[in-house]
């Protein structure tokens, strides 16, 4: 039997947000070790050419341009006992934790051709069943609480707790990298990944409740659903930005690896790195949720677009042992990183509001899906462009050193072209207008809608 939250919804209680949190913290576990380590895997274990992971990374992104719509519309319209959407966490668990493996387990009798066809239908599975508990799970937390600054405390201690997620995946790239011989860690490291995360999917199905009163009110058609997404202003800008957020950090993951073995020429600097970029997201979300409640969720968040900026145009200039300018400049990414993760998925919660506001639908999983596409596809075309770049520079696995024209391209793809994207970013944020004032007035409405009495005329 379906269990629900109460009505008001106005705060949560921490051990909610824990539950809640698991899936996020699994998937960190298992989605970092695919961006930062992977692309590198790709080029220099299974010796695929630097294009042609681009190339599949991107076939992956056409595909959610399909399967994450698909997963939030029906997500909006699944009726059941158990809600409409924990049923989909359960549903993808197992599904999510076996194309995990494959991709991490393509088997060392296959010749190049079917080595690289092994990885693409890996890929194309492994990103269909993500998105099938994803998109359900994200939506599932923007409907949790209708309070304007308890989501921010939502997200904020979500983005506090994935430090255990941060933690498995820093052991594992550990692992994975100075294991010499594929596929002795590869496989192991993919199934404890996959059954982890397999068992916080199921955890947070049991325990965590959904509103009841939400379920039989998603868009009726599919179309119309998004079309109601596109014409609402606030999701516009929201779209586009979150987009940008997407591609510059993209670059930072797809050529991190890269940037440490050689630009830098110390391997044993992406754990540090990834340590440095991850530690705000740890110590500073209470912080951010107290100024939020104080100056505003859009100045925290223009101000954090700002720090990220500043951090990435300091890798344009960082050479051969530069290991401590490295870290200031990914500290300062990853203070930016952290105000946007904690303020994005709240902004996000609001948005919705004002949706049902115009349409008297919750389409959670409607918007979700277009943000969690573009989350995707900024990542996939940062990462494919990082990568084709790469090859046209004169990437080659077998040299000690890459030559200077390869170097200077890694600084520029992980500088520079982020830094731009996300000044546009900030720019476009600037004109957004749902703040506390108006959400309230939105509140206000939707209960007034709420308590008139049902028209049974004709």
């Amino acid at each position: 039997m379906m269990r629900a939250v109460s009505e008001s919804r106005d705060r949560l209680p921490l051990s909610l947000i824990f539950l809640y949190s698991l899936p996020f913290v699994g998937y960190l576990a298992m989605s970092l070790p695919m961006s930062m380590w992977y692309p590198k895997f790709s080029t220099d274990e299974l010796m695929i050419a630097p294009a042609t992971i681009g190339t599949i990374l991107f076939a992956a992104r056409f595909w959610d341009a399909i399967s994450d719509p698909m997963a939030g519309h029906l997500s909006d319209r699944t009726r059941s006992r158990f809600g409409r959407r924990r049923i989909w966490l359960v549903g993808a668990a197992i599904p999510v934790a076996v194309t995990y493996v494959m991709l991490w387990s393509p088997p060392t009798a296959l010749e190049s051709f079917w080595t690289i066809a092994w990885i693409a239908v890996a890929m194309i599975l492994w990103e269909t069943a993500s998105t099938a508990f994803y998109v359900p799970y994200t939506a599932l937390g923007l409907e949790l609480t209708n309070d304007y600054h308890d989501r921010t405390r939502l997200f904020g201690w979500r983005q506090s707790l994935v430090a255990v997620g941060f933690g498995a995946a820093l052991v594992s790239i550990s692992i994975l990298r100075n294991d010499a011989d594929y596929p002795d860690a590869e496989i192991p490291v993919a199934v404890v990944t996959g059954a982890a995360l397999a068992l916080m999917l199921c955890v947070t199905a049991w325990r965590v409740p959904e509103p009841a009163d939400h379920q039989g009110r998603g868009g009726v058609r599919l179309g119309t659903a998004f079309r109601d997404v596109v014409r609402n202003p606030h999701a516009r800008l929201l779209l586009l930005v979150m987009g940008i957020d997407s591609f510059g950090m993209g670059m930072v993951a797809s050529l991190g690896a890269y940037m440490a073995d050689d630009v830098i020429r110390a391997p044993e600097l992406l754990a540090e790195m990834m340590a440095f970029w991850m530690l705000p997201q740890f110590v500073c979300v209470p912080i951010w949720i107290w100024l939020s409640r104080r100056v505003g969720k859009k100045p925290m968040w223009l101000s954090g677009m700002g720090i990220s900026v500043l951090g990435f145009l300091g890798l344009l200039f960082v050479g051969e042992g530069e290991i401590m300018a490295v870290r200031l400049q990914v500290l300062a990414i990853g203070v930016g990183t952290s105000i946007s993760l904690v303020i994005g998925p709240s902004v996000q919660a609001d948005v919705v509001d004002y949706d049902e506001l115009m349409t008297g639908d919750r389409k959670e999983g409607a918007y979700v899906a277009i943000w969690n596409f573009l989350r995707k596809l900024g990542g996939a075309v940062a990462m494919s462009l990082g990568l084709f770049v790469l090859d046209f520079a004169g990437y080659d696995a077998r040299l000690e050193r890459q030559s200077d024209f390869v170097q200077q391209s890694i600084r520029i793809v992980m500088g520079a072209v982020p830094a731009i994207a996300f000044v546009i970013g900030a720019i476009a944020f600037a004109r957004f207008s749902l703040n506390e004032a108006e959400h309230r007035e939105v509140k206000v409405r939707l209960a007034e809608r709420a308590a008139r009495p049902p028209d049974t005329s004709g």
